[in-house]
C-alpha cells in the first residue's frame, strides 16, 4: 500500500458505491439468515481482510460456508469445505444480476437460503431481484475504497486494544456501509422508546461507537464519527482535538465528526486520528460517568488515558 491514503470523493464514485453497497446488503442478509444471533447484531456484520471484506462463518442446509468480497481481483468469493466458487465483478453487472447469479450459485452448492430481498436503511427501495438500474463498478474507485477501508480498520483496532472492557469486533455494517467499533460502560442504558427491534438490541447498553464511513448524500464528504448513546449532558461542552474536530448535531443528538481530508492531508495521519477517538471517548467517559479507570487494557498507552485536565 502507498503511504498517501487516497481521496475518496463521493461524486467521483457514488454510482459504483451505491451498487457495490447494494451488492453487499445481499449477502449480508444472507449471513443474517445463516449465523447464529449473537447480541448487537454482531452475526451479521463483515469483517474487513487483505483483499477486501467477508462474512464470518456460516451453516445453512448442513452446508458450512464463507462469502468474500475480493476487491483485488474484482471477484465475489464463495468459500467451502469443497473448494472456492466465486462470481466476477464488473461494471454492467446490474444488482438483479448479482442477486440471480448469487442464489444460483448457492443452490448449486445446497444452500437454499431465503431473504427479504430489498434493500434495508438506504434510499433505493427497489427489489433486489428487480433492479437493473445499478450496475455501475469502476475499478480504480474501488481500490480506493478498499486503502481505506483497510487502513481506517487497522486504525480502530489499535484503538480498540487501548480499552479492557467489552467492545464490539471492529466490523462493517451492511446497511449503513460504514466501518465501526464500539465500548461499552457496562450498564444498561435506558429502553428507547418507540423503536424497532434492530435498534433496541443495537442500543440496549451503554455505549461510545467510532466509526468511518466513505460519504452518502446527506453527508457528502467521508469522515470518521463518535456518539455517546445515551447523549448525556455537557457531551458538547468537551473540546475536542485536533482542531477541525468538531460536534454535529444529528437530530436531537450529536456526533463528533472529523474529516477524512483533514486525516490523510495531516503529516500524521495515524496520531490524528487517535487523537480523535481518544479525545471523542474522553468526551462520552466524563460527562456519563463511566468507570473508565477500570476500563483501561494492560496494553493501554499513556495517549489512550483518560485525561480530565482537558474538560472545558
Amino acid at each position: 500500500m502507498s503511504d498517501a491514503l487516497p481521496a475518496l470523493p463521493l461524486e467521483a464514485w457514488e454510482p459504483t458505491k451505491n451498487t457495490l453497497h447494494l451488492w453487499t446488503q445481499i449477502v449480508g442478509k444472507i449471513q443474517l439468515a445463516s449465523a447464529p444471533p449473537t447480541n448487537h447484531w454482531w452475526h451479521a456484520t463483515f469483517r474487513v481482510d487483505e483483499h477486501g471484506y467477508r462474512t464470518g462463518r456460516m451453516v445453512h442446509d448442513g452446508v458450512a460456508l464463507t462469502i468474500s468480497f475480493d476487491l483485488v481481483r474484482h471477484r465475489l468469493l464463495v468459500r467451502t469445505a469443497d473448494g472456492e466458487h466465486s462470481l466476477p465483478l464488473y461494471d454492467g453487472l446490474s444488482v438483479a444480476r448479482f442477486h440471480d447469479d448469487l442464489f444460483a450459485l448457492l443452490r448449486e452448492l445446497g444452500v437454499h437460503v431465503r431473504i427479504r430481498a430489498r434493500p434495508y436503511g438506504v434510499p433505493m427501495t427497489t427489489p433486489f431481484p428487480e433492479d437493473t438500474e445499478h450496475a455501475s463498478y469502476d475499478p480504480a474507485r474501488v481500490e480506493d475504497f478498499r486503502r481505506a477501508l483497510e487502513w481506517a480498520d487497522e486504525m480502530f483496532l489499535e484503538f480498540r486494544g487501548w480499552f479492557g472492557g467489552k467492545a464490539s469486533p471492529v466490523q462493517l455494517f451492511w446497511h449503513s456501509f460504514d466501518l465501526a467499533t464500539a465500548r461499552f460502560s457496562g450498564r444498561r442504558a435506558p429502553e428507547l422508546e418507540d423503536a424497532d427491534a434492530v435498534a433496541r438490541e443495537a442500543y440496549r447498553d451503554e455505549v461510545i461507537s467510532f466509526g468511518w464511513w466513505p460519504g452518502d448524500p446527506s453527508t457528502p464528504a467521508p469522515a470518521f464519527y463518535s456518539y455517546t448513546h445515551p447523549e448525556p449532558a455537557g457531551l458538547t461542552g468537551r473540546p475536542l482535538r485536533p482542531a477541525a474536530a468538531r460536534w454535529d448535531a444529528m437530530g436531537e443528538t450529536h456526533q463528533a465528526r472529523l474529516d477524512w481530508d483533514v486525516v490523510r492531508g495531516s503529516a500524521d495521519p495515524r496520531g490524528t486520528l487517535l487523537e480523535f477517538l481518544q479525545s471523542a471517548y474522553e468526551a462520552g467517559a466524563v460527562t456519563a460517568g463511566w468507570p473508565h479507570e477500570l476500563l483501561q487494557s494492560s496494553w493501554c498507552p499513556e495517549r489512550g488515558r483518560v485525561q480530565h485536565a482537558h474538560a472545558g
